[in-house]
């Protein structure tokens, strides 16, 4: 882990009221803080992207920026499609894996989920992941002390 990027995910978390420890721990749980992390979801895509065509929102399917949509990217494996609807104008969706792009826009996206789950911590880890693991929330909460300032 480069320390850099801890400041980085410190310096965005404080700027959108989070808790750095927890979104250190966050990064770590999604990428093991490599910038360059990439994943493509294909459920996602499936549920949330293709829906869009049938209503004109985005190019057909065989525009890049639709599929980009369905990738997660950089330290916080941000979904290109949720980085659209929270206002990211980035030309490309590649470019949330510049660490502090991606991280100010996962710091904006994971407070705004706190939001939505009413400021339940562990509610807002289970948006974040979608889901997809029952365990999330205890997984990156078990990680977040070692990142507690001293």
């Amino acid at each position: 882990m480069d320390s850099t990027y801890v400041e980085f995910a410190r310096a965005a978390a404080a700027r959108h009221g989070l808790d750095p420890a927890l979104v250190c721990a966050i990064v770590e749980q999604e990428s093991a803080w490599n910038p360059w992390a990439v994943r493509y979801e294909p459920v996602f895509f499936a549920k949330y992207v293709a829906p869009l065509f049938a209503v004109a929102k985005i190019e057909p399917a065989t525009n890049t920026e639709a599929y980009s949509r369905a990738f997660s990217w950089g330290l916080m494996q941000v979904m290109g499609q949720s980085a659209r609807e929270r206002g990211f104008t980035g030309n490309f969706l590649s470019k949330l894996c510049d660490p502090s792009t991606g991280l100010e826009a996962g710091c904006e996206l994971f407070a705004h989920k706190l939001a939505v789950a009413g400021g339940k911590v562990d509610r807002a880890l289970a948006l974040w992941n979608g889901g997809a693991n029952p365990d999330y929330a205890a997984q990156v909460l078990a990680r977040a002390p070692a990142y507690s300032s001293p």
